[in-house]
């Protein structure tokens, strides 16, 4: 594959000596035109790649927060057209701020898949991570996805073991996305000494960045997860300060985007930060 944004960024971020926070949200929650405004402010704030969530009426391994988020976006409407044009609108004042968009299949394979592809390619889309799709369906999307030049990033987990491993790792590209716990998403915390084991195992067998996600909600986590990987994603208390703000009918407010984002500006102040403090 050609160089993409994805390497660009975690190769600069090297060159800085510090990880990556990745910040996730789900496209069209609460709403379109909020979302993409919280969209656009988020590199601002901290976030060196976003991961855009694909809404999807059953997020199987997201945890609450996430699943609500999906639930909002769908009831006002979103669309996989919609979340591409909100990528479309995005590059058209970022160019360089790396873009996933992380969920399940069945809405890539309605959208028709080869058709998305291409629309993804064009809205300035890098790197996809489906999260139900194993590494026996690349031929599916992995392939194709990298064939259009977009990232295919593969999930591992504490049950990868040493003969899965390669087979996860076959296709993927960008990073990969240790998930730090069993379990969905947001629901337990980490332990960072087990994690850091974790990704040194699989950085012995690649020279693919890892970037760390699932319940990490804190600057301290951040600060000490950061210090044995490339990445921290955080999701779950991103899309739950934006639950917070919301009114009982689920409407923005006037802190609906202000939120999330001082919550951004907090815990990526945690990979600027020595581990020991």
């Amino acid at each position: 594959m050609e160089e993409t944004r994805i390497d660009r960024r975690f190769a600069a971020l090297k060159e800085q000596g510090r990880a990556a926070f990745v910040a996730f949200v789900t496209a069209g929650d609460p709403d379109l035109q909020t979302s993409l405004e919280l969209m656009k402010k988020l590199p601002e704030a901290g976030a060196d790649i976003i991961e855009l969530g694909m809404p999807f009426s059953d997020p199987m391994a997201d945890g609450p927060a996430v699943q609500y988020s999906s639930q909002r976006a769908l009831k006002a409407g979103q669309t996989m057209a919609k979340t591409l044009q909100m990528v479309r609108e995005f590059r058209q004042t970022d160019d360089d701020t790396p873009i996933v968009l992380m969920g399940y299949y069945n809405p890539v394979y309605v959208y028709p898949g080869d058709k998305f592809l291409e629309d993804a390619r064009e809205a300035g889309v890098d790197g996809l991570i489906i999260v139900d799709l194993p590494p026996e369906t690349d031929d599916e999307l992995c392939i194709p996805a990298r064939e259009k030049g977009i990232n295919f990033i593969r999930l591992a987990t504490p049950t990868t073991d040493e003969k899965r491993l390669p087979s996860v790792l076959q296709n993927a590209s960008g990073f990969l996305y240790y998930v730090s716990i069993a379990g969905v998403t947001g629901t337990t915390a980490p332990d960072p000494r087990k994690v850091h084991e974790e990704v040194a195992r699989i950085k012995r067998s690649t020279g693919l960045p890892v970037a760390v996600g699932f319940g990490v909600r804190t600057r301290q986590q951040v600060r000490e997860l950061a210090a044995g990987c490339d990445g921290i994603v955080v999701g779950s208390a991103i899309v739950g300060a934006i639950a917070d703000t919301l009114d009982d009918s689920g409407a923005a407010q006037e802190d609906t985007i202000e939120r999330p984002l001082a919550l951004v500006r907090e815990l990526s102040q945690g990979l600027r930060e020595p581990a020991s403090s």
